[in-house]
């Protein structure tokens, strides 16, 4: 990441403050759901029955530590996965775009992920990590969908 990107991200976090939150569920589901930057979208399923029946419910809030966060929670869990992609894309981040461009063409030898369009989607993690992503994840894609019942009746019922 470059220099003005971090002095940015730090001043942000100062006078924008975010919630980087996420709830655990049951560790035996395959299924996990990233609702991007909505966070009332985030609470309804942190406050929900559907909790019991996925994995972890959290927020991608970057298109690079997000990603490695998301990379490195598969990776360490081992189990094949459904990852479901909702909520309001970040603005100028377009963090969910990554993750589907990640899982799609994977990263350069640079690392970084290869199609996003994305001002800094350089990772961290390793290309063998990534590999495991790509081949073991499914991505749903309902980006910009931030309406909590559409959200369950696509995927759950």
């Amino acid at each position: 990441m470059n220099v003005v990107a971090e002095v940015i991200g730090e001043l942000c976090k100062a006078i924008l403050p975010i919630n980087e939150e996420y709830f655990l569920g049951n560790s035996d589901s395959k299924i996990a759901v990233c609702t991007l930057s909505s966070i009332d979208l985030l609470k309804n399923f942190a406050n929900s029955e559907i909790l019991k029946d996925i994995s972890i419910a959290g927020r991608l809030l970057s298109e690079n530590k997000g990603i490695d966060s998301i990379v490195e929670y598969v990776y360490k869990n081992q189990k094949p996965m459904t990852i479901i992609v909702c909520g309001k894309e970040v603005w100028g981040h377009k963090s969910g775009h990554s993750l589907l461009q990640l899982s799609k063409n994977g990263i350069d030898k640079n690392k970084r992920i290869i199609g996003s369009s994305s001002p800094d989607p350089f990772l961290t993690v390793s290309a063998s990590k990534v590999r495991y992503f790509q081949n073991n994840v499914k991505l749903v894609n309902l980006i910009n969908e931030i309406n909590y019942e559409e959200v369950l009746k696509k995927v759950f019922f």
